[in-house]
């Protein structure tokens, strides 16, 4: 698209370049980014995205959980194409500019979940096979409640997880979480008197996790972050009553696949004394191999659109975590958009790496 082009084009825009989106799946797109999404508030979206199924020739329902399912085609095997649609707060005024869609979600993980909907309404007649694509909630919440409801499904044949792994690559693994609360409670005390203070003995025990954490990491020194335990200090804070005084923290830990998480619990608990030590949430890490079937139909498809195949493993979470411990069955996760922008005021998806991946997963859903 000339620079010079108004910003509502929409399948024009990509036309410079090669690939040109169809406009009904830009549409798709530009609506579901500009519905808010946010975790717990998914309804609305959800809504229209049964609307958009349904006018595609879909099977829709909103399940218990309250996701967005989808089923298209039929035949022998069952391909679960599992995306999310909620997202973290943060409004960015939806709009196309130069070939590229700005909004928060375009990236995650609206964009893959679209180019799902969009590639299954294509394959699902040549596919062999019922598609089952879903709109998942609670995704950027603790426990991935959505997620969690369709766990407990019969494992599909062959699932795909929606998230940015940029249109060319694919992504085998992603770390877990395990997210904690301390909280410590102590007889108030004069702040010129002696001993520590309660906000002293939380900071001190959240060095003893730096610490902890460190020495563990050291025995993989060298394989890569993916194989790494990061703690994060996602928040902290006091409180007195006068008579008490409180301590809180908020940590995370990102977990590789293969932590003794009931190990690590024990280990920390010893650390925070007589300090109580909440597990509000905890997912283990999860690694697809390059040997999956799943992974040559992507690399021909990706080669047949231009692009050179890469992998990736992710040092965050997402719902192959949650998914594929539980079924076990084929799994990689796929999508356009470069994860680097997730949660980022720039949230924004080229038109054109939408387009050819839905050119790529159209031919992976029919080649399996």
């Amino acid at each position: 698209m000339a620079l010079s082009s108004p910003p509502e084009t929409t399948a024009a825009s990509v036309a410079a370049t090669g690939t040109e989106a169809r406009p009904e799946d830009v549409a798709l797109l530009r609506r579901m980014v500009a519905v808010e999404s946010l975790s717990g508030g998914e309804g609305e979206a959800v809504d229209a995205l049964c609307q958009e199924m349904a006018a595609r020739g879909f099977r829709t329902e909103k399940d218990a959980a309250g996701n967005a399912v989808g089923r298209i085609g039929a035949g022998p095997r069952r391909i679960v194409l599992l995306g999310h649609i909620d997202t973290v707060p943060g409004r960015i005024p939806v709009r196309i500019e130069h070939g590229v869609l700005h909004g928060r979600g375009a990236v995650d993980a609206k964009g893959p979940l679209c180019a799902f909907v969009a590639a299954a309404a294509v394959a699902a007649a040549r596919a062999n096979a019922e598609l089952v694509v879903v709109g998942a909630v609670g995704e950027e919440r603790i426990g991935s409640p959505g997620a969690s409801a369709v766990a407990a499904w019969p494992a599909p044949d062959f699932c795909l997880i929606g998230e940015p792994s940029g249109w060319d690559a694919l992504c085998l693994g992603y770390r877990g979480t395990l997210s904690l609360l301390y909280r410590l409670r102590r007889a108030g005390r004069h702040t010129a008197g002696p001993g520590e203070s309660v906000a002293e003995e939380a900071v001190a025990f959240w060095n003893a996790v730096v610490v902890e954490v460190g020495a563990r990491n050291a025995v993989h020194h060298g394989a890569g972050t993916f194989t790494q335990t990061t703690p994060t200090l996602r928040a902290m804070g006091t409180t007195s009553d006068g008579l008490f005084d409180e301590a809180t923290l908020s940590i995370g830990l990102r977990l590789p696949p293969g932590v003794d998480v009931p190990g690590l619990l024990s280990r920390l608990r010893e650390l925070a004394g007589d300090a109580a030590l909440e597990v509000e949430g905890s997912q283990e890490g999860y690694r697809s191999d390059k040997r999956s079937p799943l992974v040559p139909p992507f690399l021909r498809a990706i080669r047949a659109a231009g692009g050179t195949p890469r992998f990736t493993l992710k040092l965050g979470t997402s719902d192959m975590t949650v998914v594929g411990p539980a079924w076990n069955c084929p799994i990689v996760a796929y999508g356009p958009g470069d994860a680097a922008l997730d949660h980022t005021p720039e949230e924004r998806l080229p038109l054109a790496d939408y387009a050819r991946a839905i050119a790529v997963l159209t031919d992976v859903l029919v080649a399996l």
